[in-house]
């Protein structure tokens, strides 16, 4: 008979995936050991086994668990039956807010997601195009004409690409956070530049974007490639 779970154990799994995530991300999957795991997590090892089979099982919760809790985000959004633009507007901000507090697990998710088995690696690409076909969704209900089109899901790919790579260059606690950058992505996707920049855009968000660039420009590096931003 299996023994039944601590009141906390739950609480304690999330942190050892966190944990674990974070080393991962600063590591690799490869190179981090299950030693370095425990010792992050300020546990023994054989605490930590109590919670995970093994690197493999950790790598697997850490990837399916990002990508539950982001078609969470997707039901919820969809469950508030906002206008079409709002919507739209609403999943951009949800994952970017999302985004700050799991660029570990994005990271692992984007660069560590091809050492699953083949069932966990399609479990997870499964859950990652019905995020995409919802974005593409709320896209054709914005724009109907795309619906006759082979464009919705590009342009959600698009949208995807200036944010799911926020990870790579925006600083933690720097001057632009993931919550300022969001209207800023929105704006850029639905106005362009001239909606950013405040040129040809006169309602009050295109004003608020362009004041929270601005007060974070001076730190923004001339290329983000490979460094970091904020």
């Amino acid at each position: 008979m299996a023994r039944p779970r601590s009141a906390g154990y739950e609480g304690q799994r999330d942190q050892i995936l966190a944990a674990a995530a974070a080393l991962f991300a600063r590591r690799g999957y490869t190179a981090a050991t299950m030693n370095e795991v425990a010792a992050d997590c300020g546990v023994s090892k054989a605490t930590l086994y109590h919670y995970v089979r093994d690197k493999h099982d950790l790598l697997a919760q850490i990837a399916t668990g990002h990508v539950a809790r982001l078609e969470a985000l997707v039901a919820d959004v969809s469950a508030g039956r906002l206008a079409p633009d709002a919507h739209l507007r609403a999943l951009i901000e949800r994952f970017m807010a999302a985004y700050a507090g799991a660029q570990h697990e994005h990271r692992v998710l984007t660069e560590d997601v091809k050492f699953l088995a083949d069932g966990e690696r399609g479990q997870v690409l499964a859950a990652q195009r019905r995020v995409v076909a919802a974005f593409a969704a709320a896209l054709v209900a914005l724009q109907p004409a795309l619906a006759d089109t082979p464009l919705a899901k590009p342009l959600a790919m698009l949208l995807f690409g200036m944010i799911n790579w926020t990870f790579t260059w925006l600083k933690p606690g720097g001057a632009l956070t993931h919550e300022t950058l969001a209207p800023v992505v929105a704006q850029l996707f639905f106005g362009g530049l001239a909606a950013v920049g405040g040129a040809g855009a006169d309602d009050a968000a295109a004003a608020g974007v362009h004041r929270a660039i601005s007060g974070a420009v001076s730190n923004t590096p001339e290329s983000p490639v490979g460094r970091s931003a904020g």
